[in-house]
């Protein structure tokens, strides 16, 4: 497995470079906005094709690097879905599996710091966000924090095998790694004996805000971008004019999320799957979507969960060649919330 742990010294940020092998699909995990040239560095001479971009939670201390590396590779952005941002390409939920080529990542939903703090586990470690950091843990009085939340949280992660090593998004001290079992037996926070004393512990630090939380927190809430622009060139669709379209058989319908979201969030009816990973190699000569518009003569309606995939989709296709090209705004999302037909996927 290639790992890199990258600092940022202003904010004091850890962000996580993670593939299964060299030339392979690759997911980064809370970026900052002024690093992305040295990601994006690392990346090409790793020989990584950038998939999947994550947040663990809305950051108050730094602005994200999501919308900056979804703009630059096309990758796929996630949060929580308990996030306040506006748009990302997917969200995820506690029980989901995190996934790229080779590596598969268990989703915790780990609130307390944030109201929308996630935890991921791969293997041996655990990207814990802010919520456990090391000899320390995130602070609960804002971004609708919760101490007691937090407890819980942290008593969770205390479940994990001693030996997981602990991989925070922040460290102030020069602290590279940990371990539960360290955390456990020498973090200061972690000795209260239930949730009470843990929020009186919280409630007694008086800290004062984040120098960045002006700016970062609205910044990072507006991430949706790509969808606009599509729109203003004509390439987007409502999900009532793409049902009108679907009705008169006048486009070929192409859903672009993974297979967990269709069983869990159901298809819209008629529609190919195509996921969006491989929409380069499917949008080439030879490819399945470039074929299928060829043979048919129906442009391709692309559709994912809130529309920044498909979004993207339209911009490749364009680029490739194919003319037509639309996408449902908003996506699947839009499309139920206009009360239009969901099927279960098989």
């Amino acid at each position: 497995m290639i790992f890199r742990q990258l600092f940022d010294s202003v904010s004091g940020t850890y962000t996580y470079l993670l593939a299964s092998r060299r030339g392979g699909e690759a997911l980064i995990i809370d970026p900052v906005i002024e690093k992305v040239d040295r990601y994006l560095k690392l990346i090409e001479e790793l020989d990584l094709r950038l998939v999947k971009a994550v947040d663990t939670h809305l950051h108050a201390d730094h602005i994200t690097g999501l919308g900056a590396l979804r703009d630059r590779t096309q990758c796929i952005t996630v949060m929580g879905e308990q996030s306040k941002v506006d748009v990302v390409s997917m969200r995820i939920a506690e029980g989901d599996r995190l996934r790229v080529e080779g590596l598969s990542l268990d989703v915790l939903y780990t609130p307390g710091h944030t109201d929308d703090s996630y935890s991921f586990v791969l293997d041996d470690r655990v990207f814990t966000g802010d919520t456990l950091l090391i000899r320390g843990t995130g602070r609960t009085d804002f971004q609708n924090g919760d101490s007691r939340q937090q407890y819980e949280s942290l008593q969770r992660l205390m479940r994990l095998p001693d030996e997981t090593l602990v991989l925070p998004a922040h460290d102030y001290k020069g602290d590279t790694v940990s371990t539960i079992g360290e955390e456990k037996r020498f973090n200061p926070r972690l000795q209260v004996k239930d949730a009470e004393a843990y929020a009186a512990l919280m409630a007694s630090l008086n800290l004062s805000n984040p120098k960045m939380m002006d700016v970062a927190v609205p910044a990072n809430m507006r991430q949706g971008l790509m969808q606009a622009e599509i729109a203003r060139r004509g390439w987007a669709v409502s999900p009532t004019q793409a049902a009108d379209l679907l009705g008169a058989r006048d486009v070929m319908l192409v859903d672009l999320r993974e297979p967990g979201e269709r069983k869990k969030h159901g298809v819209i009816p008629g529609s190919l799957h195509a996921p969006y990973p491989d929409l380069r190699e499917n949008l080439g000569p030879g490819g399945m979507l470039h074929e299928l518009a060829a043979s048919t003569g129906r442009p391709l309606l692309f559709y994912c969960a809130f529309g920044e995939r498909s979004a993207m989709a339209v911009q490749a296709a364009q680029d490739s060649g194919l003319i037509g090209v639309r996408h449902i705004e908003g996506g699947i999302g839009a499309w139920a919330g206009a009360g239009l037909t969901v099927e279960r996927s098989a």
